[in-house]
């Protein structure tokens, strides 16, 4: 099986590090840097290959997650100017934002996937230091610290499976990482699973037909951005590459949607921010 990238769309403007959360066939996507590298305070909602800004953050950021969790979306984190954000904020389809809760500290450069009805917020950096935890964050916004990484970790690629977060790369450090690792939240472990070809970070994670797929992403230099599509075998741990994006791109937004992984914006190794809308689908 491949996967293979199509162009459905495009958003309304060119964006890369937004937060992007999905339910059924919508998706809503929340704050990013455009073009000229300024944090961006749009709520955009994206229906199929349809896209338009709907409502608007209260204030401008990026580097942000979302998640979402039963009837509601959480934005979580996230920053401006080198400040992480505090603030967890629940996002309606009509673009309605309110804050519903406080992170323990300000971050941004967070990652996040929903099970179970929470959403786990994995990593991050406050400004002078990157993060250890795993946060499980309720519907009303309340938060528990509930898991620990290997190492702080910031800019991973994170996704759901089958009841469990899987999170891919990441930098700790200034150094882009090669594992896989698998969070059991009805444990609170963290084990290895699978190890990359090559460390990467900045980049998309989804998960289709009991697989995980790490999606573009660069190494430690900006500029050594890559097209790869990964796929990865939770079981077995074997790590195969199975498609290529059009253009290699890091910083892409991106949400598991039925039977689809949709990726959305992104920055390409000659510093150009796209606006892109494509669907990954399997192909056999």
């Amino acid at each position: 099986m491949r996967l293979v990238a199509r162009m459905i769309g495009r958003l309304p403007a060119p964006v890369q590090l937004p937060a992007v959360a999905g339910r059924r066939h919508r998706l809503l996507v929340a704050g990013g840097l455009n073009a000229a590298a300024a944090s961006v305070a749009e709520i955009v909602r994206v229906d199929g290959a349809d896209a338009a800004v709907v409502g608007r953050l209260p204030v401008a950021l990026h580097d942000a997650a979302a998640a979402a969790v039963g009837h509601v979306t959480l934005l979580v984190g996230g920053g401006d100017l080198g400040v992480g954000m505090r603030a967890i904020l629940s996002l309606r389809a009509d673009g309605a934002a309110r804050k519903v809760g406080r992170l323990p500290v300000g971050a941004s450069d967070v990652s996040a996937a929903a099970v179970g009805g929470v959403a786990y917020v994995v990593g991050g950096y406050t400004g002078t230091r990157a993060l250890r935890s795993i946060l499980a964050v309720a519907p009303n916004g309340r938060v528990r610290r509930v898991g620990t990484l290997p190492r702080a970790l910031r800019y991973a690629a994170v996704t759901a499976l089958d009841g469990d977060v899987f999170i891919a790369g990441g930098t700790s450090g200034t150094t882009a990482r090669r594992e896989v690792l698998r969070f059991d939240p009805a444990r609170g472990t963290v084990t290895r699973v699978a190890e990359l070809p090559a460390a990467v970070t900045h980049a998309a994670a989804g998960a289709l037909d009991g697989r995980v797929y790490v999606i573009g992403g660069r190494g430690d230099a900006q500029g050594s951005q890559r097209a790869a599509i990964l796929e990865v075998d939770p079981r077995s741990g074997r790590v195969r590459r199975v498609g290529r994006l059009p253009a290699r791109l890091s910083d892409l937004g991106a949400a598991s949607v039925r039977t689809r992984i949709l990726l959305l914006g992104g920055r390409d190794a000659r510093g150009a921010v796209h606006d892109a809308i494509l669907a990954l689908t399997a192909r056999r």
